[in-house]
């Protein structure tokens, strides 16, 4: 099996991928711990550090760029300093932008972790600020990201959608990302925060289990409920696959019956529970669900069967998420993960 997965692997460079979805600059705002307030019964920190690394849909692009394939991200930059970073960041990963839109009077996302600890301690996340847009997308910029998409996806193995509820994935954008993916036969794999139910027809959805318990309305505390649930989902969906991430329980994959003109064929259908890789002393999860659909779409991409996929999903995870931060795995990593 492990042979099988690191062949897999030395596939990924062959392959394209277009992101498409929320663009987010994740920001870490470091400070060592210094005195209470005496205005309020809060902690003080003294400043060390700012850190910028790419968030949402773009930590998604960065994760498979980190795998070796090439990636084109499809989304939106808003006109603010923000919105520059988030260019310069990609530009800096060697990551092309001409996918992305700017959007003159839109704020770009920021998801700001003030984190606290000296030098020789865990630093800890205090508080969150989150700066979002406050409209949706002007009508113009719609447009355009159809275009993005006609024009930039029609070559590609594979498109991921990653949602995180800021407006990026519209209905006709997701219209658009259908048609062009049936004509090209690529896969389509989806991650959304909030409205998963609305991108029904895709290859393949990855949420977490509290999102199946969710979005199925029944408890999935155990193997049996999470197949339950995950079944249900998958009708609901109209989808080839389910990958639920389920934390330290490892993931389940599903794959939905699939119909000739004779009825149902027994060679779909399958299901298969994969155990956490590695430790389940976890590190930080922020972007790891991230990491998982893109190391699971790019495998797809590259020849792989949807529980080899999967595996190679679980891998990338346990790794990323004994990383601190907004992290990826490379390639390297991974394929070192699979001797060891």
């Amino acid at each position: 099996m492990s042979a099988r997965l690191r062949d897999v692997v030395r596939h990924f460079a062959g392959r394209t991928v277009v992101v498409v979805g929320d663009l987010i600059v994740d920001e870490y705002l470091f400070g060592r711990p210094a005195r209470i307030s005496r205005e309020a019964p809060v902690l003080i920190l003294r400043f060390t550090e700012r850190e910028i690394s790419l968030g949402g849909a773009a930590n998604a692009v960065n994760n498979v760029h980190a795998l070796g394939a090439r990636v084109i991200p499809v989304g939106i930059a808003g006109g603010d300093p923000a919105g520059t970073e988030l260019l310069e960041l990609l530009r800096a990963t060697g990551i092309e932008s001409d996918g992305i839109v700017v959007e003159d009077r839109r704020r770009t996302p920021v998801k700001t972790r003030v984190m606290a600890g000296g030098y020789q301690a865990t630093r800890q996340q205090v508080v969150r600020i989150d700066r979002e847009p406050v409209t949706e997308p002007h009508p113009a910029t719609e447009d355009a990201l159809v275009e993005r998409v006609s024009a930039l996806a029609t070559r590609a193995d594979a498109v991921i959608i990653s949602d995180y509820g800021y407006g990026t994935v519209t209905a006709r954008v997701l219209e658009r990302v259908r048609d062009v993916a049936r004509r090209a036969g690529a896969i389509v794999t989806v991650d959304s925060r909030y409205e998963l139910l609305r991108f029904t027809g895709l290859t393949a959805a990855t949420p977490n289990e509290a999102e199946l318990e969710a979005l199925a309305g029944m408890p999935v505390d155990d193997e049996r409920s999470v197949e339950k649930a995950g079944r249900h989902l998958l009708e609901r969906l109209d989808a080839r696959l389910l990958l639920v991430t389920r934390g330290s329980r490892g993931m389940a994959l599903l794959e939905r019956e699939t119909f000739d003109g004779h009825g149902p064929s027994r060679s779909g259908g399958g299901s298969a529970f994969i155990p956490i890789h590695g430790t389940d002393e976890i590190a930080d999860v922020t972007g790891a669900g991230d990491t998982v659909i893109s190391a699971f779409t790019v495998a797809l991409a590259a020849g792989a069967t949807p529980l080899e996929a999967a595996t190679l999903a679980n891998v990338a995870g346990g790794l990323v998420v004994m990383k601190r931060g907004t992290a990826t795995v490379a390639v390297a990593e991974l394929a070192q993960a699979l001797v060891s």
